[in-house]
């Protein structure tokens, strides 16, 4: 396991702002991993782009985060309604596999990992 001071630098690495240091520190001592959320909505392919935040809930994941990405699946449907609900599951399940591979490719431990459909919280289907 890294020490504090490693998990710190990976949390604020490449970060233009850290507003709250101190807690920051303070909650990287706690035994409790500190819980990291990400959000986006499933109206595309994901693409290259997608490797700008990859990295950085890599960092996180590294520090030991527990690391949350939610797919906004509801936001897609209304955004674009042409999707039916059954292309919007493939959609969120390919979005898994490609994130998961991206994660894998860099060598990023994944047990802290979890990923959650909107759709499963927002609304009854």
């Amino acid at each position: 396991m890294t020490s504090t001071t490693e998990r710190f630098e990976l949390v604020v690495r490449n970060l233009q702002e850290v507003v709250g240091e101190d807690e920051l520190r303070k909650l990287l001592t706690s035994h409790k991993p500190m819980s990291v959320y990400w959000g986006t909505a499933t109206t595309g392919r994901p693409h290259v782009a997608y490797f700008v935040p990859i990295i950085k809930l890599a960092d996180m994941l590294r520090a030991g985060c527990h690391v949350v990405i939610l797919f906004a699946d509801l936001h897609a449907y209304l955004d674009n309604m042409k999707a039916p609900w059954p292309l919007l599951r493939l959609r969120t399940r390919y979005y898994e596999a490609v994130i998961k591979n991206m994660l894998l490719s860099i060598n990023v431990p994944l047990e802290r990992l979890t990923f959650v459909r909107g759709a499963e919280f927002e609304l009854t289907e």
